[in-house]
């Protein structure tokens, strides 16, 4: 129970650039592939990747070892806003009632 208590909604999505705040990637700025709310967590395209030794399969028929992008916590990342750089996300709701993501330093809508 007191996992299920923790569990947030997340604000990030697929496809969002990002800019690492903590950890060994600190600075560097990539594309989110893949996003585990269960967890809150991110995977980011060239971002935490640990080498995996890989075995021939059907699937894939060459083995060796490859590069894998482990998953970063999403607190140690923060959306990147073309205007103002890293920032938090807001939300503004429309007359119409429509709900968009939008930056918290400049307003522009994510």
């Amino acid at each position: 129970m007191a996992n299920q208590a923790a569990i947030t909604k997340m604000k990030l999505r697929k496809g969002d650039t990002v800019r690492v705040l903590a950890g060994k990637d600190v600075g560097h700025e990539g594309e989110i592939v893949r996003v585990i709310p269960k967890q809150n967590r991110v995977i980011v395209r060239g971002v935490n990747t640990a080498k995996k030794h890989q075995k021939p399969t059907r699937r894939t028929m060459q083995g060796g070892i490859i590069d894998k992008d482990m998953p970063i916590h999403a607190s140690n990342v923060a959306i990147v806003c073309p205007e103002c750089g890293p920032t938090r996300i807001g939300y503004e709701v429309s007359d119409e009632g429509v709900k968009t993501r939008v930056c918290r330093k400049c307003g522009r809508e994510l």
